[in-house]
């Protein structure tokens, strides 16, 4: 059912979790269930302190406090809880498969920002715009000049 404290979680090939991190709870589901909802605890709960977690290298760690923030506990804690399914294996594999996705999206640091010139087209093109606006407002003026 639960993952037992010696298993791992391979997120990457860099970042693995000890299951020892995780805290699990159970509850009774609102999904599915039939009947059976009133009796069985299927939902279920992951709880994993991500600021104190010595498996997530400092780097990815703090991408994923910036991009979920508002999904932690003031604690620093993550909660994922899954009652998709109607049974808690399935349920504790959702966490699980839950928890790889927001970590892999983290995981990769984000590609550097390259600027970019503009080429000489388009400097052209510019420059010719300019003098074809200028011009266009020269032929509304009053003849004169003032005005």
């Amino acid at each position: 059912m639960f993952p037992s404290d010696s298993e791992v979680i391979e997120v990457t090939r860099s970042i693995r979790i000890s299951c020892d991190e995780f805290q699990w709870s159970v509850a009774r589901s609102s999904g599915p269930g039939g009947q059976n909802v009133n009796k069985v605890s299927s939902k279920v709960t992951l709880r994993w302190p991500v600021l104190g977690s010595p498996s997530l290298p400092p780097d990815v760690c703090e991408r994923f406090l910036k991009k979920y923030r508002t999904r932690l506990t003031t604690e620093g804690e993550l909660l994922l809880s899954s009652d998709r399914f109607r049974d808690q294996p399935r349920n504790v594999a959702d966490c699980l498969e839950k928890l790889r996705e927001l970590i892999a999206a983290v995981a990769k640091p984000p590609a550097k920002r390259r600027p970019s010139k503009p080429t000489k087209a388009s400097k052209l093109r510019r420059v010719s715009d300019k003098r074809l606006q200028s011009a266009r407002k020269k032929l509304r003026q009053k003849p004169g000049g003032e005005g």
